[in-house]
């Protein structure tokens, strides 16, 4: 049974989740920083300068996960999980035949007192499919079958 303070917990739980891999990328980033802070220090030659180009790549390439995360972050702020919406929208938390879908940011499954949840972006298929949807709705995504058994 779906009840506003799972909602809550749910959104608790993926809020920091998200900003767990925030930190983990910003604590990669400052050490990337670090590296390349000692690597600028030697001037051995073309091992070096290797070295330091790789490092820029793997700064770049976080830095990119981060500001993804960061707009996740954005949508998440957003929503309102106290709220209880008529039809399914951002931020619904829904029971289907198929599982339990939160309507937020997708960042797969998370568990939730003994319950799996999957995260699931209004962008993504499914949550375009879902969105606007009511109790016994019934949708189809990738030729699968979904019935709406309950939402919050």
């Amino acid at each position: 049974m779906l009840t506003n303070f799972f909602k809550i917990q749910t959104h608790n739980c993926v809020a920091n989740f998200l900003q767990a891999k925030i930190n983990s990328i910003q604590a990669n980033l400052d050490s990337l920083k670090e590296s390349a802070a000692n690597e600028t220090k030697s001037t051995a030659g073309d091992k070096h300068e290797t070295a330091l180009a790789m490092l820029q790549i793997e700064q770049a390439n976080n830095r990119t996960q981060l500001q993804k995360l960061l707009e996740q972050k954005t949508i998440l702020n957003k929503i309102d999980s106290t709220i209880t919406n008529s039809k399914i929208g951002l931020g619904s938390l829904v029971e289907t035949n198929k599982g339990l879908f939160y309507l937020s940011i997708a960042l797969g499954k998370v568990e939730i007192s003994e319950k799996i949840i999957f995260t699931v972006s209004v962008d993504a298929p499914l949550g375009k499919a879902i969105i606007g949807k009511q109790i016994n709705d019934i949708f189809f995504v990738n030729n699968s079958e979904y019935k709406i058994i309950n939402f919050i």
